[in-house]
């Protein structure tokens, strides 16, 4: 099926809403926006790593408000059990039976505050989640709302009471991202708009449903993707494994990611096609997570960040026939 001129206008159209209207709320970080909006239009899931204070849960609230969805904030600490984040099955002696109490794991936007500050077996609860929009309670399986998105936060420069995600689990985050510090005038900004609202809150209007929201990915699958550029998402991932300073390179989940990201924001550009530009934009965004560095590397910032970009500019880029880019 090909994506119509409609669709892909309509498909901008949301998307330009929902990130200016985050923007009342969050100043000056247009781009950690975009693949933060771009995940959750594919059914992906976004890990945020960075200081405190710079946002984090407010980009996930904002989100929640513009997509009317239902948002849910989970606090991790080393005391917080699985059944704190699944719910379980409780006596109910009026009725005389087990009941289930949900957790605050059904809900559709889930903020995973500070998620490396759990235990393993308290982070796996997330997994099955993460992967099959379920969760399996004493022998019964519930589905999660659909939409279903974790966004997963954590401190960058505390290590002390934190156990680091498994593989396995930062392999099920569509993207990474990282939402900086506010330049000077950002700043000023931020101060004088509070100072002029006279209260901390912030009123964001709806701008889509959940059942638009699901609409809206049904309609990406539309876009196309030319071989040449898979192969050259290809390419990428699996020089990543082969790369002298990775211990582990990132799995085909990391090429599917790209291929998802590149998609939606090829549509939010009003184009029904994937450009090899696409894949260099998102190309850290979805693998920086997934790469297991050598020992020499691991106290060294951003060495992820710079493999990756060393090797976006080695492995040639595919140059499209005006036919396919159409």
């Amino acid at each position: 099926m090909v994506i119509s001129r409609s669709e892909l206008k309509q498909i901008t159209t949301t998307s330009n809403a929902i990130l200016d209207e985050i923007e009342k709320a969050v100043i000056g970080k247009r781009r950690p926006l975009e693949i933060i909006l771009a995940a959750i239009l594919t059914e992906g899931h976004v890990l945020i790593e960075d200081m405190p204070g710079l946002g984090k849960t407010l980009i996930a609230r904002s989100l929640a408000a513009t997509l009317g969805l239902q948002f849910k904030r989970i606090q991790f600490t080393p005391d917080l059990l699985p059944t704190d984040i699944t719910g379980g099955y409780i006596y109910d002696r009026s009725k005389s039976e087990f009941i289930l109490r949900r957790g605050p794991i059904f809900a559709n936007i889930i903020l995973a505050d500070e998620i490396n500050r759990a235990s393993p077996k308290t982070q796996s609860a997330l997994l099955e989640a993460m992967q099959e929009g379920q969760v399996t309670l004493e022998g019964e399986t519930a589905p999660l709302p659909d939409p279903f998105v974790v966004i997963g936060t954590q401190n960058p420069i505390e290590y002390e009471g934190t156990f680091p995600l498994p593989e396995a689990q930062l392999d099920r985050f569509i993207a990474k991202v990282e939402i900086g510090y506010p330049t000077r005038a950002e700043e000023i900004e931020i101060i004088d708009r509070r100072h002029v609202r006279q209260e901390d809150e912030i009123a964001l209007s709806q701008i889509t449903t959940p059942e638009e929201l699901l609409a809206l990915r049904q309609t990406i699958e539309k876009v196309f993707i030319a071989p040449d550029v898979e192969k050259y998402i290809v390419s990428l991932v699996q020089e990543t494994r082969g790369h002298k300073e990775v211990a582990v390179g990132a799995s085909p989940r990391g090429s599917l990611a790209l291929l998802k990201l590149t998609r939606v924001w090829a549509a939010m550009q009003g184009r029904d096609h994937v450009l090899p530009d696409d894949v260099k934009k998102f190309a850290v965004p979805a693998l920086v997570h997934r790469l297991i560095l050598k020992p020499d590397l691991w106290l060294e910032p951003k060495a992820a960040n710079k493999i990756i970009q060393d090797l976006l500019g080695t492995v040639p880029v595919p140059v499209l026939e005006e036919s396919i880019e159409r």
